[in-house]
Protein backbone atom coordinates (compact mmCIF):
# COMPACT_ATOMS: atom_id res chain seq x y z
CA UNK A 1 0.00 0.00 0.00
CA UNK A 2 1.62 3.03 -1.10
CA UNK A 3 1.05 6.64 1.37
CA UNK A 4 0.20 9.63 -0.30
CA UNK A 5 2.23 12.97 0.89
CA UNK A 6 0.81 16.29 1.14
CA UNK A 7 1.76 18.80 -1.57
CA UNK A 8 3.84 21.48 -0.69
CA UNK A 9 2.03 24.37 1.60
CA UNK A 10 0.91 27.56 -0.77
CA UNK A 11 4.13 29.03 1.04
CA UNK A 12 6.66 25.91 0.37
CA UNK A 13 5.69 27.00 -3.50
CA UNK A 14 6.66 30.50 -2.99
CA UNK A 15 9.93 29.43 -1.87
CA UNK A 16 10.03 26.62 -4.75
CA UNK A 17 10.06 29.42 -7.54
CA UNK A 18 13.28 31.54 -7.92
CA UNK A 19 12.88 35.07 -6.90
CA UNK A 20 13.10 37.93 -9.94
CA UNK A 21 16.03 39.28 -11.16
CA UNK A 22 16.77 42.72 -8.44
CA UNK A 23 16.92 46.21 -9.39
CA UNK A 24 20.67 46.95 -10.51
CA UNK A 25 22.58 49.69 -8.57
CA UNK A 26 25.25 50.92 -11.18
CA UNK A 27 26.81 50.34 -14.43
CA UNK A 28 28.57 46.38 -13.82
CA UNK A 29 25.25 45.41 -11.71
CA UNK A 30 23.10 46.64 -14.65
CA UNK A 31 25.42 45.01 -16.92
CA UNK A 32 25.38 41.54 -15.05
CA UNK A 33 21.76 41.89 -14.87
CA UNK A 34 21.38 42.49 -18.39
CA UNK A 35 23.56 39.45 -19.91
CA UNK A 36 21.14 37.70 -17.67
CA UNK A 37 18.31 38.46 -19.34
CA UNK A 38 19.75 38.30 -22.84
CA UNK A 39 18.38 35.09 -24.81
CA UNK A 40 21.55 32.43 -25.12
CA UNK A 41 22.88 32.15 -28.64
CA UNK A 42 21.41 29.37 -30.19
CA UNK A 43 18.68 28.83 -28.04
CA UNK A 44 15.91 29.68 -30.19
CA UNK A 45 15.33 28.73 -34.42
CA UNK A 46 16.13 31.45 -35.81
CA UNK A 47 17.86 32.26 -39.70
CA UNK A 48 19.58 35.43 -38.80
CA UNK A 49 22.58 34.49 -36.33
CA UNK A 50 22.47 35.19 -32.85
CA UNK A 51 23.50 38.49 -31.78
CA UNK A 52 26.90 38.64 -29.71
CA UNK A 53 26.33 38.99 -26.00
CA UNK A 54 26.81 42.21 -24.62
CA UNK A 55 30.42 42.43 -22.89
CA UNK A 56 30.62 42.98 -19.24
CA UNK A 57 32.26 46.22 -17.53
CA UNK A 58 35.52 45.84 -15.46
CA UNK A 59 34.56 45.92 -11.71
CA UNK A 60 37.71 48.40 -11.18
CA UNK A 61 35.79 51.12 -10.81
CA UNK A 62 33.09 50.31 -8.36
CA UNK A 63 33.32 50.99 -5.00
CA UNK A 64 34.32 47.40 -3.08
CA UNK A 65 31.89 47.54 -0.30
CA UNK A 66 29.32 49.61 -2.40
CA UNK A 67 26.04 48.75 -4.09
CA UNK A 68 27.04 48.32 -7.26
CA UNK A 69 29.93 45.55 -6.72
CA UNK A 70 28.25 43.85 -4.01
CA UNK A 71 25.07 43.73 -5.76
CA UNK A 72 26.90 42.34 -8.87
CA UNK A 73 28.36 39.64 -6.82
CA UNK A 74 25.43 38.80 -5.10
CA UNK A 75 23.43 38.13 -8.57
CA UNK A 76 26.48 36.17 -9.42
CA UNK A 77 26.47 33.60 -6.92
CA UNK A 78 22.88 33.24 -6.49
CA UNK A 79 23.29 31.22 -9.69
CA UNK A 80 24.82 28.78 -7.67
CA UNK A 81 21.79 28.51 -5.40
CA UNK A 82 17.90 29.96 -6.17
CA UNK A 83 18.82 31.20 -9.68
CA UNK A 84 16.02 33.99 -10.82
CA UNK A 85 12.61 33.72 -12.87
CA UNK A 86 13.66 33.55 -16.39
CA UNK A 87 17.09 33.12 -16.32
CA UNK A 88 18.06 29.58 -17.82
CA UNK A 89 20.16 26.87 -15.28
CA UNK A 90 22.88 26.54 -17.67
CA UNK A 91 24.45 30.28 -17.04
CA UNK A 92 25.87 29.03 -13.69
CA UNK A 93 28.44 28.26 -15.43
CA UNK A 94 28.71 30.80 -18.30
CA UNK A 95 32.97 31.83 -18.84
CA UNK A 96 31.77 34.75 -19.34
CA UNK A 97 30.11 35.11 -16.46
CA UNK A 98 32.58 32.82 -14.52
CA UNK A 99 34.83 35.67 -15.51
CA UNK A 100 33.26 38.74 -14.19
CA UNK A 101 33.06 36.75 -10.97
CA UNK A 102 36.38 36.01 -10.34
CA UNK A 103 37.21 39.32 -11.00
CA UNK A 104 34.73 40.76 -8.67
CA UNK A 105 35.59 38.06 -6.09
CA UNK A 106 39.70 39.19 -6.58
CA UNK A 107 38.31 42.73 -5.57
CA UNK A 108 36.42 41.78 -2.81
CA UNK A 109 39.24 39.01 -1.57
CA UNK A 110 42.09 41.85 -1.90
CA UNK A 111 40.18 44.98 -0.35
CA UNK A 112 39.41 41.94 2.53
CA UNK A 113 43.00 40.75 3.28
CA UNK A 114 43.35 44.85 3.39
CA UNK A 115 41.17 45.78 6.29
CA UNK A 116 40.74 42.88 8.37
CA UNK A 117 43.57 43.24 10.95
CA UNK A 118 45.63 39.65 11.39
CA UNK A 119 47.80 40.53 14.69
CA UNK A 120 46.04 42.03 18.08
CA UNK A 121 48.82 45.19 18.24
CA UNK A 122 51.11 43.10 20.69
CA UNK A 123 51.86 39.75 19.18
CA UNK A 124 52.83 39.40 15.68
CA UNK A 125 50.32 36.62 15.26
CA UNK A 126 47.29 35.71 16.60
CA UNK A 127 45.82 31.71 16.88
CA UNK A 128 42.85 30.27 15.60
CA UNK A 129 41.83 29.59 19.88
CA UNK A 130 42.73 33.35 20.69
CA UNK A 131 40.94 34.70 17.80
CA UNK A 132 38.01 32.16 18.87
CA UNK A 133 38.71 33.37 22.72
CA UNK A 134 38.39 36.83 22.24
CA UNK A 135 34.91 36.50 19.98
CA UNK A 136 33.77 35.40 24.27
CA UNK A 137 34.44 38.43 25.81
CA UNK A 138 30.69 39.77 25.98
CA UNK A 139 30.77 43.47 25.85
CA UNK A 140 30.51 45.55 29.04
CA UNK A 141 27.94 48.15 29.56
CA UNK A 142 25.34 49.57 26.63
CA UNK A 143 27.36 47.97 23.81
CA UNK A 144 27.54 50.95 21.82
CA UNK A 145 27.90 48.71 18.21
CA UNK A 146 25.46 45.84 19.26
CA UNK A 147 22.44 45.69 17.37
CA UNK A 148 21.28 42.90 19.69
CA UNK A 149 21.72 45.38 22.81
CA UNK A 150 19.91 48.11 20.67
CA UNK A 151 16.60 46.13 20.11
CA UNK A 152 16.45 44.49 23.70
CA UNK A 153 17.13 48.21 25.63
CA UNK A 154 15.31 50.13 23.14
CA UNK A 155 14.66 48.57 19.86
CA UNK A 156 10.87 48.99 18.50
CA UNK A 157 8.69 46.49 16.39
CA UNK A 158 9.67 48.13 13.45
CA UNK A 159 13.10 48.11 13.56
CA UNK A 160 12.87 44.38 14.71
CA UNK A 161 11.08 43.81 11.32
CA UNK A 162 13.97 46.26 9.23
CA UNK A 163 16.27 43.75 11.08
CA UNK A 164 14.76 40.64 10.00
CA UNK A 165 14.14 41.62 6.17
CA UNK A 166 17.60 42.79 6.01
CA UNK A 167 18.75 39.33 7.49
CA UNK A 168 16.65 37.14 5.74
CA UNK A 169 19.11 37.20 2.70
CA UNK A 170 20.92 35.48 5.29
CA UNK A 171 18.99 33.11 6.88
CA UNK A 172 16.87 31.46 4.39
CA UNK A 173 20.07 29.79 3.26
CA UNK A 174 22.41 30.56 6.27
CA UNK A 175 23.66 26.52 6.37
CA UNK A 176 23.70 26.57 2.67
CA UNK A 177 26.94 27.38 1.60
CA UNK A 178 28.22 26.00 4.52
CA UNK A 179 27.73 22.55 3.64
CA UNK A 180 30.25 23.19 0.48
CA UNK A 181 32.97 22.49 3.25
CA UNK A 182 31.97 18.94 3.86
CA UNK A 183 33.90 17.33 0.76
CA UNK A 184 36.97 19.42 1.72
CA UNK A 185 37.19 18.18 5.48
CA UNK A 186 38.69 15.28 6.77
CA UNK A 187 37.75 12.90 9.72
CA UNK A 188 36.94 14.07 12.61
CA UNK A 189 36.43 17.61 11.50
CA UNK A 190 34.07 16.47 8.84
CA UNK A 191 32.40 14.40 11.27
CA UNK A 192 31.53 17.19 13.10
CA UNK A 193 30.50 19.89 10.64
CA UNK A 194 27.90 17.22 9.50
CA UNK A 195 26.66 16.74 13.05
CA UNK A 196 26.27 20.67 13.13
CA UNK A 197 24.86 20.85 9.47
CA UNK A 198 22.01 18.35 10.54
CA UNK A 199 21.37 20.14 13.12
CA UNK A 200 20.87 23.66 10.84
CA UNK A 201 18.71 21.54 8.11
CA UNK A 202 16.31 20.54 11.16
CA UNK A 203 17.18 17.06 12.10
CA UNK A 204 15.36 15.43 9.75
CA UNK A 205 12.40 17.05 10.11
CA UNK A 206 11.63 19.90 7.37
CA UNK A 207 9.55 22.24 9.87
CA UNK A 208 12.51 22.13 12.30
CA UNK A 209 15.41 23.38 9.28
CA UNK A 210 16.52 26.89 10.22
CA UNK A 211 15.73 28.55 7.03
CA UNK A 212 11.79 27.75 7.71
CA UNK A 213 11.80 28.93 11.12
CA UNK A 214 13.24 31.96 10.09
CA UNK A 215 10.51 31.79 7.57
CA UNK A 216 8.02 31.47 10.24
CA UNK A 217 9.24 34.13 12.07
CA UNK A 218 8.98 36.52 9.17
CA UNK A 219 5.00 35.57 8.90
CA UNK A 220 4.64 36.21 12.37
CA UNK A 221 6.37 39.81 12.20
CA UNK A 222 4.19 40.57 9.11
CA UNK A 223 6.92 40.09 6.68
CA UNK A 224 6.94 38.40 3.36
CA UNK A 225 9.16 35.24 3.40
CA UNK A 226 9.47 34.85 0.02
CA UNK A 227 12.93 33.38 -0.87
CA UNK A 228 14.69 36.64 -2.16
CA UNK A 229 11.92 39.31 -1.28
CA UNK A 230 14.14 41.76 0.25
CA UNK A 231 17.15 42.05 -2.24
CA UNK A 232 16.36 45.09 -3.32
CA UNK A 233 15.68 46.96 0.40
CA UNK A 234 19.04 45.74 1.43
CA UNK A 235 22.07 47.49 2.08
CA UNK A 236 25.06 46.66 0.26
CA UNK A 237 26.65 46.10 4.10
CA UNK A 238 23.67 43.12 4.14
CA UNK A 239 24.54 41.62 0.67
CA UNK A 240 28.55 42.14 1.84
CA UNK A 241 27.67 39.21 4.60
CA UNK A 242 25.87 36.75 2.73
CA UNK A 243 28.34 37.37 -0.45
CA UNK A 244 31.57 36.19 2.15
CA UNK A 245 30.16 33.27 3.17
CA UNK A 246 29.63 32.29 -0.45
CA UNK A 247 33.26 33.47 -1.78
CA UNK A 248 34.06 31.19 1.08
CA UNK A 249 32.25 28.47 0.37
CA UNK A 250 32.79 28.32 -3.29
CA UNK A 251 36.83 28.10 -3.55
CA UNK A 252 38.47 24.97 -1.70
CA UNK A 253 41.81 27.19 -1.42
CA UNK A 254 39.45 29.19 1.31
CA UNK A 255 38.27 26.55 3.19
CA UNK A 256 39.36 27.16 6.55
CA UNK A 257 38.35 30.61 5.82
CA UNK A 258 34.77 29.29 5.93
CA UNK A 259 34.91 27.04 8.70
CA UNK A 260 36.62 30.33 10.46
CA UNK A 261 33.08 31.92 9.48
CA UNK A 262 31.11 29.23 11.25
CA UNK A 263 33.15 29.06 14.40
CA UNK A 264 32.74 32.88 14.78
CA UNK A 265 29.09 32.66 13.85
CA UNK A 266 28.05 29.69 16.00
CA UNK A 267 30.43 31.29 18.61
CA UNK A 268 28.51 34.63 19.03
CA UNK A 269 25.10 33.89 18.63
CA UNK A 270 23.79 31.88 21.74
CA UNK A 271 24.24 35.45 24.03
CA UNK A 272 22.94 37.72 20.65
CA UNK A 273 20.34 35.26 20.27
CA UNK A 274 19.22 35.38 24.17
CA UNK A 275 18.98 39.13 23.74
CA UNK A 276 16.87 39.60 20.22
CA UNK A 277 14.45 36.83 21.95
CA UNK A 278 14.00 39.59 24.49
CA UNK A 279 13.62 42.25 22.22
CA UNK A 280 10.58 40.72 20.32
CA UNK A 281 8.67 39.21 24.06
CA UNK A 282 9.06 43.03 24.58
CA UNK A 283 7.53 43.89 21.90
CA UNK A 284 5.12 41.39 21.90
CA UNK A 285 6.02 39.43 18.94
CA UNK A 286 4.43 36.05 18.53
CA UNK A 287 5.69 33.28 19.57
CA UNK A 288 6.98 31.73 16.32
CA UNK A 289 9.49 35.12 15.89
CA UNK A 290 10.61 34.13 19.77
CA UNK A 291 10.84 30.94 18.63
CA UNK A 292 14.14 30.96 16.09
CA UNK A 293 15.88 33.12 18.59
CA UNK A 294 15.18 30.69 22.16
CA UNK A 295 16.03 27.98 20.16
CA UNK A 296 19.42 29.39 18.51
CA UNK A 297 20.59 30.06 22.87
CA UNK A 298 20.47 26.29 23.39
CA UNK A 299 21.44 24.66 20.50
CA UNK A 300 24.72 27.36 19.04
CA UNK A 301 25.74 27.11 22.76
CA UNK A 302 26.42 23.31 22.17
CA UNK A 303 27.36 24.30 18.76
CA UNK A 304 30.05 26.76 19.51
CA UNK A 305 31.80 23.61 21.74
CA UNK A 306 31.66 20.95 18.55
CA UNK A 307 32.68 23.65 16.12
CA UNK A 308 35.77 24.92 18.30
CA UNK A 309 37.15 21.73 19.17
CA UNK A 310 36.21 19.32 17.05
CA UNK A 311 35.68 21.13 13.76
CA UNK A 312 38.21 24.13 13.90
CA UNK A 313 40.27 21.58 15.94
CA UNK A 314 40.08 18.71 13.83
CA UNK A 315 41.22 20.55 10.97
CA UNK A 316 44.11 21.95 12.44
CA UNK A 317 45.21 18.82 13.22
CA UNK A 318 45.58 17.46 9.96
CA UNK A 319 46.36 20.77 8.40
CA UNK A 320 48.23 23.23 11.16
CA UNK A 321 49.21 25.56 8.48
CA UNK A 322 45.76 26.79 7.83
CA UNK A 323 45.64 28.18 11.11
CA UNK A 324 45.98 31.71 9.63
CA UNK A 325 43.44 31.12 7.18
CA UNK A 326 40.84 30.11 10.24
CA UNK A 327 41.63 33.32 12.17
CA UNK A 328 41.40 35.69 8.49
CA UNK A 329 37.61 33.74 8.17
CA UNK A 330 36.78 34.87 12.11
CA UNK A 331 38.15 38.57 11.34
CA UNK A 332 36.62 39.27 7.91
CA UNK A 333 33.53 38.02 9.14
CA UNK A 334 33.74 40.25 12.41
CA UNK A 335 34.62 42.65 10.04
CA UNK A 336 31.52 42.26 7.81
CA UNK A 337 28.87 42.41 10.76
CA UNK A 338 30.58 45.67 12.18
CA UNK A 339 30.05 47.35 8.88
CA UNK A 340 26.84 46.09 8.97
CA UNK A 341 26.01 47.33 12.77
CA UNK A 342 27.17 50.34 11.85
CA UNK A 343 24.96 51.55 9.18
CA UNK A 344 21.57 49.19 11.19
CA UNK A 345 22.72 51.43 14.37
CA UNK A 346 23.47 54.73 12.38
CA UNK A 347 20.02 54.81 10.38
CA UNK A 348 17.78 53.81 13.75
CA UNK A 349 19.81 56.46 16.16
CA UNK A 350 18.89 59.13 13.57
CA UNK A 351 15.08 57.88 13.78
CA UNK A 352 15.42 56.85 9.66
CA UNK A 353 14.98 53.77 8.21
CA UNK A 354 17.99 51.26 7.38
CA UNK A 355 16.33 49.92 4.49
CA UNK A 356 17.13 51.46 0.83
Amino acid sequence: MTVSRPGPRPRDQLRLRPPPLPEPRGPLSAAVTARLREPIPGSTPSTAPSPAPSPLPSPADCSVYGDDLQLALYVLYELHYQGFQGVPDSLEWDSALLACRAAIEERFLAALRRDVPMDDGTAPTVTAAQALDALQLEPVGDAPGSVSHFLRDEGGLDQLREYAAVRSLYHLKEADPHAWVLPRLHGRAKAAMVAVEFDEFGGGRAERIHAQLFADLMEDLRLDATYGHYVDAAPAEALATVNLMSLFGLHRALRAALVGHFAAVEVTSSPASRRLAEALRRVGAGPAAVRFYAEHVEADAVHEQIVRHDVVGGLLEGEPHLDADVVFGIRATARLDDRLADRLLGAWRAGATALR
